[in-house]
Order: C-alpha cells, then sequence, then structure tokens
C-alpha cells in the first residue's frame, strides 16, 4: 500500500522523515527561479533543515520559472502542495525524507504576478538554478552576450520581460521607484564567479535600457558568488517506481542524489539572509578557491569520463566508473593535468578531493546516466575542461589527456557510437556540432575553428596537435584502444 504525497498525508508517512515543523507558520523571503532537480535536493533541503531549529521561517521559498517545462514542475508540485521527496543514496544504505520549505510556485508567463511578488519587501533574497546555459554567455570569452535574441526581446518589452534576468530586473526597477530595498541576487549554478556572471547578466541588461539603469544595480544590488555541489540525476520512471516499492510514496517528481552536499557562500546580503551557518553551509571571503577547485576537479572529472563512457554504449556513471579503462583515464588526467594546476583550498588536500570525487562517481544507487553527464558540452566544455588546457598551454604543459577529452567530445557529437549506434541529440546546439564533428573526420582543425567555444585555445600549436592526433586515433583505432594507448603513455 502507498501513500499519495500532500500536506493532509504527513501524519501517515512512517517511512521518510517529515517536516519538523509547523508550515502553516512559515512566511516567503526567497524567490527561486528554476525549481528543478538541484534546486530541490539543495538549497531547499537547507532550508528544511534550518526550519527543523525553529529558526527561518521568514525565508520559506516561492518558486518561479520561464520555460514552458516550468508549468508542468508546478503543477506536479502543485497537486501534493509544494512537498517533495528526497532520496539520499549511498552504496549501502537509502534514506527518505519530505521537504516543505516551499509554498507556492508563481505561474510562468504570468510576468505580472513574478514582478508583484518580487516587489513584495518580504522577499530578501532572488535565487536561481537555471542551468549553465540560461545566464546568456558568450562561450568563448565568458562574458554576457547583450545581442541574444532573449535579452534583446527583454530590452524592448520590459513590461513583459521573458528572461529571468528580465523579470528580476524589472522587480529592482519597480522596488527602486517604491523606494523599497533592493533584493539580493543569489546565483546556485555551477558557474565560475556565479555571482558576477549573474550580475553581468541583469547590469547588462539594464544598460541596454539606460546606462544609469546599469549603474545603479552595479551600485546597490548585491550578488554574491557562491560554490554548490550534490550529485542530482534526472528524475525517471525508475525513481519514481523505486519510491513507491521502497518507501511506499506516491511522489509525482521525486528527488534521488547522494548524501554529500556542500555550499559555501560569499557573506554578501546586505537585505538580511536566512542563518545557514547553523545547517552547515560555510560562510567565506572568498569562493574562488572552492569553485575553481570544484569546476575543474569534479565538473572536469564528470567531462572527462562522459564521452568515452557514451561512446562505449555506457549507461549509467556508476558503470562507467567500474570500468577499468575509464576510471584510469580519470585518474590520469587528473593527477597529470588537472589537479596541479588548481591553486591550493583553504583546510582541503586537492588529492583527497578528487578521491571523494570518485568514490561519489562510483556511487551505485544513485542512477545518475552518462547521458546526463554528456549533455551541453558547448556550454559545459568551456567552463570544465577548456580553461585548464589553456593554461596549461600557456605553461607550455602537456595536454595530451585534455585534447583527448576534447576529440571525445568531438567524436561524441558525430552522432554515432563505436558500435554503431544512434546518439540521439544531446546539446542545444546539435546540429551545429554534428556539422563540425563530420568535417572533423576528415580535418581535425574543423572542429577547433568554433571561435566562440575555444577561443585563443584554438591558436595552440601544441593544442591543435594533440587534439588532430587524438581524433584521428580514435577513428581509426576507437575509443577502447586509443584509451589504452593514451594509459600507455603511447599517444
Amino acid at each position: 500500500m502507498t501513500t499519495k504525497l500532500s500536506a493532509a498525508a504527513l501524519p501517515a508517512i512512517t517511512t521518510a522523515s517529515t517536516p519538523a515543523y509547523n508550515r502553516g507558520t512559515l512566511r516567503a523571503g526567497i524567490v527561486h527561479f528554476g525549481v528543478g532537480n538541484f534546486h530541490r535536493a539543495h538549497q531547499a533541503v537547507y532550508l528544511d533543515d534550518l526550519f527543523a531549529t525553529g529558526a527561518g521561517h521568514d525565508w520559506a521559498l516561492i518558486g518561479a520559472g520561464v520555460r514552458e517545462a516550468d508549468e508542468a514542475m508546478r503543477q506536479k508540485l502543485r497537486q501534493q502542495d509544494w512537498l517533495t521527496t528526497v532520496v539520499e543514496q549511498e552504496a549501502d544504505s537509502s534514506s527518505a525524507r519530505v521537504t516543505g520549505p516551499m509554498i507556492d510556485y508563481l505561474k510562468p508567463g504570468d510576468s505580472d504576478a513574478v514582478i508583484e511578488r518580487l516587489t513584495d519587501p518580504a522577499i530578501r533574497i532572488v535565487s536561481l538554478t537555471i542551468t549553465e546555459g540560461g545566464y546568456y554567455i558568450d562561450p568563448a570569452s565568458q562574458t554576457f552576450d547583450p545581442a541574444h535574441p532573449d535579452i534583446a526581446w527583454d530590452a524592448a518589452n520590459m513590461a513583459a520581460p521573458k528572461t529571468a534576468f528580465g523579470l528580476i530586473l524589472a522587480g529592482l526597477i519597480r522596488r527602486r521607484d517604491l523606494g523599497i530595498r533592493p533584493f539580493t541576487v543569489m546565483s546556485c549554478d555551477n558557474i565560475p564567479g556565479n555571482g558576477h556572471v549573474t550580475e553581468n547578466a541583469v547590469a547588462g541588461l539594464a544598460a541596454l535600457i539606460d546606462p544609469a539603469l546599469a549603474q545603479w544595480v552595479k551600485a546597490n544590488v548585491a550578488f554574491p558568488n557562491g560554490m554548490v555541489d550534490r550529485i542530482t540525476p534526472a528524475t525517471s520512471p525508475r525513481e519514481i517506481a523505486l519510491l513507491a516499492e521502497t518507501f511506499g510514496i506516491e511522489d509525482n517528481w521525486p528527488v534521488f542524489c547522494e548524501s554529500f552536499r556542500q555550499w559555501v557562500l560569499e557573506d554578501n546580503f546586505p537585505a538580511g539572509r536566512p542563518a545557514l551557518e547553523k545547517v552547515g553551509v560555510q560562510f567565506v571571503a572568498d569562493v574562488a578557491p572552492y569553485e575553481h577547485m570544484k569546476i575543474r576537479i569534479l565538473n572536469g572529472g564528470h567531462a572527462t569520463i562522459a564521452y568515452p563512457a557514451g561512446l562505449m554504449d555506457i549507461h549509467f556513471v556508476h558503470e562507467a566508473m567500474e570500468h577499468p579503462l575509464v576510471a584510469a583515464f580519470l585518474r590520469k588526467v587528473e593527477e597529470d593535468e588537472i589537479i596541479p594546476i588548481v591553486p591550493p583550498v583553504p583546510d582541503t588536500d586537492l588529492n583527497a578531493y578528487f578521491a571523494l570525487c570518485e568514490k561519489r562517481f562510483a556511487n551505485p544507487k544513485i542512477g545518475d546516466t552518462v547521458r546526463r553527464l554528456a549533455l551541453d558540452g558547448s556550454n559545459r566544455q568551456p567552463k570544465f575542461i577548456i580553461p585548464s588546457a589553456l593554461e596549461r598551454s600557456q605553461r607550455q604543459q602537456s595536454v595530451n589527456g585534455l585534447s583527448l577529452v576534447s576529440a571525445l567530445w568531438c567524436r561524441y557529437c558525430y552522432g554515432t557510437t563505436d558500435s554503431g549506434a544512434v546518439i540521439e541529440p544531446n546539446d542545444p546546439s546539435w546540429d551545429r556540432l554534428t556539422a563540425q564533428a563530420q568535417k572533423a573526420k576528415v580535418d581535425p582543425r574543423a572542429w577547433l575553428e568554433m571561435a566562440d567555444i575555444y577561443g585563443e585555445l584554438a591558436h595552440s600549436p601544441a593544442f591543435i596537435a594533440a587534439f588532430s592526433k587524438a581524433l584521428k586515433t580514435l577513428w581509426e583505432i576507437g575509443t577502447k584502444a586509443t584509451l589504452e594507448r593514451y594509459l600507455a603513455d603511447q599517444l
């Protein structure tokens, strides 16, 4: 027998922990754009922990979205009173909890309602998890792209903006005009300097409307940088069924994740913030060393295993880690090329951090997929792999491993695995990537012609040579034999 998740059903749930606070006492303090799995497994869980201590009940969440897909999430969560079941999975254990820090979810597309809520003085933080590709960043320069059609639309239609940044700016303008203190804008996405990137987006849009408005944003709105970490795969029918079978709970969209979580934040919240330090959030003066470590080692590691595993028809990430060639490839690239150029991090052993990443990747209970890791390489490679390769090239150090990672991505984007199986589109720019990968099969330099992705690295003779050799080898002998050759220092 199963229990359908709802506020009324909470007393009947005995297989999972439930909110240890009266949700009726919660008052909104945060509007969050991008209510996906990561947010519900990370920021929402920290708030749930805080509320359970009896503190912070004026910092409840209100969801917001801008995509059509956000409405599907809104409807599923509305049916269960905005509750979410979070299942933490380790190799030898599983536990479930029902979290309840969200108290409403604004209808996507209703810009008037969103702007009105953003104008509410009680809203002191606006947070975002809109993915790496949602910030309108030029891949090569890693700067805000003011010419993007979505941004151009918002600049001309601030009464009904379509992007998160347009809505945020509209809310800030309304607050300014009414004499209400600006809210803090807090990115929770995996982007180097995510606070700076978010500021550039909001101020960049403002500059298209009025340069004075852009200056006001920069002078008055806080954009703290933060590093977030928790492996959280997408929800599929598998997870929904597993929750019902194991814990007897029917949840429209549960979240499965690892038990590990980390959040490091700059303490820059002029309008106030919840006391998240009580529940494990680290507040520091400078997040950069932590995020640099995480993005280069963990996210770079994910990118390193994604494409060889995908080309060898491996489905789950833990299965990739069980493959001796993939695991050895990851370790060699990390130890030889990535970790040596990561700056020191306070109170952190980088090699121990990588060992923890290996253990996390190998978790058999997570069910994370190789396809998810391989998703959106056109946005992720310029953040997770190309910067390490560029830095090593500038130092005149070997880039054999990182160039092979890039060649594997190119080979993956050709659209077939080594066995001939079709790889379904897995990137917003899939058609373009596939066309370039087809050209690169004949002339590897064609792949590096994507200057918006490779930038300065495309002009490095050492990288060009190493990439060309790696890609030619992949086509000649396949992924497995290429990895063997690389691991034997023969590539």
